[in-house]
This record gives structure tokens, C-alpha cells and sequence, in this order.
């Protein structure tokens, strides 16, 4: 049996406020789970979040409170937790006192996503997601798989579906071909294990059913059972590694960012030299490192 942890990063909706939708799927043997599990929480431990979700968007955010307190690296983390704390309070007290309903709203927000992290200055937050990262490079039987949509070449008036559709249906087809390749007896099985995302959990199971019948686009599926079990992320350490994942391919393609992409993408599922696991929907032209794997040592471009 294989888990395939699936997250998304970057929002479907086009245009949207990210130019990418990203959504990544990162699969293990389920005899492999315990040990990944242990590795996470004991990298979580050494930088006190082992109770706390790792939600990679908002930990790589600068806290603006962090440099308001003198020495604040010199500070233990309860110290830094209790001097940043006071001052996001006076903050939205100030804030509930100038009219400005929305930045308030906005701010506490803010504040409440960020609130597991901030006694970890801006670098140890930088290094806690680089050990993760690193425990994902070292998982050699790993694979990653993942949709990254340049919502500028989706067309919704020409497409048959919408963009987490067809990320979704892309990477049920990727995780089913790879447990064909792998399964020499046929009894090797997948599990997709899904971010509890509202919106989207009825229809992705609406469309795992008819893929049950129908097949995708791509393949019939023999491998893959049930629909997907959709599970809060904050319990859920491996879904936040694909979360983790789907952050460093996304921020990878639209700002160039290469250090996170480069450790997780040596994960990504292969067939001999060409990365058949990790897809860029975007033009032809695109040189990017994602495309540039799709083609062999010699020859044309395999992409799409």
C-alpha cells in the first residue's frame, strides 16, 4: 500500500491574486509512514512546534514585531513569545480604536496564523523548513507529483474543467501509472490522503467516483481504491509536507526561488532521465527547470 499525501498552494480561482496554481502530492509505502512521521516531529521539537502546524506560506512571512524588540535572538522562547505577543496586542487595540474595520480584521488574522511561530526569529524559521526539506530529499522512496498551472495559458471558456480539476485528475493519473510501473503482482494499492478543503472535498470525490468508472483522461485506475480521505492538516504532519512541496514548486516558478525547489524536486517521480511525475501547464517556450526535465538527453521537447 502507498499514501499520497496531496496539498495545494496558490489559489484555483483565475485570475486570482498568485499567477500559479500548485497542487502536489508527495507518496510513501505505508511500511515507510511511522519512520517519516518520527522524522517530521523530531525536527518540529528541536524548534518547539511539535504541537503546531507547519503551514510553510505564513512561517516564511518577516514578523514585523520580531524587530521592534532589542536582542531579540538573544531572548529564550518563552521571552520572545511573551514580548511579541504584547505587542501585537497594543497593535490591535490601536487598530480597533482608528476606524479601520478591514485592516483590523486583516491584521488579527494575520496575527493568528502566525501565532505558532513567533518565538522563531525570520532565519530559524528558514532553517526549520530547510531540515524538512532535507528529510524529503533523503526519503529515497519518496515520489513526488504535482499540477503547476500557469493560470495565464488556462482558458476557462475553451477548458472541460476547472483548474483544481484538472490538477486533481492529473495527479490521480501520474500516482495510478506509477503504481502500475511498480507493481509487478498487481496487489500494490494506493491511498490518496487529501487537505480538508471544503469547497473543493465534494467535488473531488464526485470526480474520484467517476474516475472509478469511467478512467481519467490517461488511464484506467486498477491501483487506486476508495475516494479520497480528506484530513484536517494541522493533525496530519505528512499532509503539511506536501504542503511544504506544493509551496516550493510554486514560489520556485513565479519568483525563481531554487533553494526549497531544488531539494524537493530531486524527489520527483522519473522515468530513466525525464521527470514524468511534475508537470508546468504553461507555453511551449517555458525553460524553466520543471519543462527542462521533461526532455531527454537528445531529442524534442516530451512535453505537451
Amino acid at each position: 500500500m502507498y499514501l499520497c499525501y496531496i496539498d495545494e498552494s496558490g489559489t484555483p480561482d483565475v485570475p486570482g491574486n498568485t499567477s500559479h496554481y500548485v497542487l502536489a502530492g508527495l507518496s510513501i509505502p505505508i511500511w515507510h509512514w511511522k519512520t517519516c512521521d518520527n522524522e517530521i516531529f523530531a525536527v518540529k521539537r528541536r524548534y518547539g512546534l511539535e504541537t503546531s502546524e507547519m503551514h510553510v506560506a505564513w512561517m516564511m512571512r518577516p514578523y514585523f514585531e520580531q524587530s521592534r524588540i532589542p536582542d531579540f535572538n538573544a531572548l529564550n522562547y518563552r521571552e520572545r513569545r511573551s514580548r511579541v505577543e504584547a505587542l501585537r496586542r497594543a497593535e490591535l487595540l490601536r487598530l480597533q480604536r482608528s476606524g479601520k474595520p478591514n485592516l483590523y480584521k486583516q491584521t488579527r488574522k494575520n496575527y493568528q496564523k502566525t501565532e505558532a511561530y513567533i518565538h522563531l526569529s525570520y532565519s530559524e524559521r528558514r532553517d526549520f523548513i530547510a531540515e524538512v526539506a532535507q528529510c524529503i530529499r533523503s526519503w529515497g522512496f519518496a515520489r513526488l507529483f504535482a499540477e503547476c498551472i500557469d493560470k495565464v495559458y488556462f482558458d476557462p471558456a475553451r477548458a472541460t474543467t476547472t483548474v483544481d480539476e484538472q490538477a486533481f485528475e492529473q495527479i490521480v493519473s501520474r500516482f495510478e501509472r506509477y503504481l502500475q510501473v511498480i507493481g509487478d503482482r498487481g496487489d500494490d494499492f494506493g491511498l490518496l490522503i487529501h487537505d480538508n478543503n471544503q469547497t473543493v472535498a465534494r467535488r473531488h470525490t464526485e470526480l474520484m467516483k467517476k474516475f472509478h468508472q469511467l478512467g481519467t483522461l490517461w488511464t484506467t485506475l486498477h491501483h487506486i481504491i476508495e475516494t479520497p480521505l480528506f484530513v484536517d492538516s494541522e493533525l496530519t504532519s505528512l499532509v503539511q509536507v506536501s504542503d511544504l512541496c506544493g509551496y516550493a514548486l510554486r514560489r520556485y516558478l513565479e519568483n525563481r526561488e531554487e533553494e526549497l525547489f531544488d531539494i524537493i524536486f530531486q524527489r520527483a517521480d522519473r522515468k530513466d532521465s525525464v521527470v514524468v511525475g511534475v508537470r508546468h501547464f504553461s507555453n511551449r517556450s517555458c525553460s524553466c527547470k520543471i519543462c527542462d526535465s521533461h526532455k531527454p538527453k537528445s531529442g524534442p521537447l516530451l512535453q505537451p
